[in-house]
Formats: C-alpha cells, structure tokens, sequence
C-alpha cells in the first residue's frame, strides 16, 4: 500500500515523510490548489464551522495555515484551540485527515511567510475586516485604495491581526480508494502531540 506496516508504533517523523510523498504526487498530478485544505473548528456554542485554507507549511511540528487573527477561525480557535484538516486529491483518488491541538506560529515565521505574498494580497490583509458584516463591494475596494495608497512603492508590513496557526495532530489518517468501497485506510494515534505514533489500519 504505502510501505508502512499497520498495527505497531511508527517514529514521529513517519506520517509526515508519508504526506510528503502524497503531497509531491499531488502537486504533480493535480489540477487546482494541491495544497487546499478543509479547516474544520468550532464555536463558543460547540458548533462545527468548516471553510476552505491553503496548507501553507508542515513539519515534524504539525500543519500550518494563515489567517486573519480576527475572522470567525481566528475567534473560534482563540475560544477552542483545537481543529481538524482534510485534504482531498480527487485525481488522485486520495484523502489525508488530521486533527490536533492549534497554537500559533511565531511573529518571525508569519513575518516570513507574509513577505512571500504578492503585494496586493499584503494590502488586502490590511483591508479586509475578515468575516465581517460587509456594506457594499465599493467599501472595501475603498479600504483597498486607501491602504495602497498609505503603503505606496514602500514596504507592507503584516498586520499584527493576521498570522499563522499550527495544527499539531494526535491523530492522522490517510485513506486510498479502492473498487466496491473497499478503501485502504492507515491511521495513525498519539496520546500528546509530540512522540511516537500508533499505526493501525481500519476497515473501510
């Protein structure tokens, strides 16, 4: 299936090199954004929100993403920090699942990372007031005029309400379609996020 053997404990690197691989097929092979991902988090109320992000970075560490530290993710994960990912390769038949605690990144990888952005995507960041009510389109491509205006040919920095989050998993899952619904699923389970993994397969 994938060369990891089930039904025994595996080092803490392992699902990651395993995803890796997964992700280089995927950036090969499919069309859109290999890199989308669904964030699922939940409200004050205990009531699941999902939304699509873009996996921006991962390492031995867990999965990170960057938001608006002030959007309704933001406000969910800062009341439950707490959240769980799917990524879907439809070309490639293949789903990766986690979930896991969520801490934020440092202010010098989101400094890193939000210099890496286009410029206008900067200043969108600045112009957005994420998740929030929006009176009309001419509102914010106002907001948007006025911040590339304030910023001219000079420098953008990131606004201190945006940043990154880091999903660090106590549970991983990759799953391969099979003919009849017969899928490979291989799950792997931690009692902390950090440490070896447990490695099991599941019935489809």
């Amino acid at each position: 299936m994938n060369g990891l053997t089930g039904g025994n404990h595996q080092p803490a690197h392992a699902p990651f090199a395993l995803f890796r691989h997964w992700l280089d097929d995927a950036e090969a092979r499919e069309i859109n954004d290999p890199n989308a991902m669904c964030l699922a988090t939940v409200d004050q109320n205990g009531l699941p929100n999902a939304r699509m992000v873009l996996l921006k970075g991962f390492d031995d560490d867990g999965f990170v993403f960057y938001t608006n530290k002030e959007s309704a993710k933001g406000r969910e994960l800062a009341g439950q920090p707490q959240a769980a990912g799917v990524l879907h390769w439809k070309s490639l038949r293949r789903q990766f699942r986690f979930r896991g605690s969520v801490e934020e990144v440092s202010d010098e990888e989101s400094d890193a990372y939000f210099v890496s952005r286009h410029r206008d995507s900067r200043i969108g960041a600045w112009a957005s007031r994420q998740s929030r009510p929006l009176e009309s389109r001419f509102a914010l491509e106002k907001a948007v005029a006025l911040y590339a205006a304030k910023f001219n040919f000079g420098e953008v920095p990131r606004p201190k309400h945006w940043g990154g989050y880091r999903i660090r998993p106590v549970e991983i899952e990759f799953w391969t379609d099979r003919p009849f619904r017969l899928h490979e699923r291989q799950r792997f389970t931690r009692p902390a996020p950090e440490g070896d993994w447990l490695c099991e397969h599941l019935y489809p």
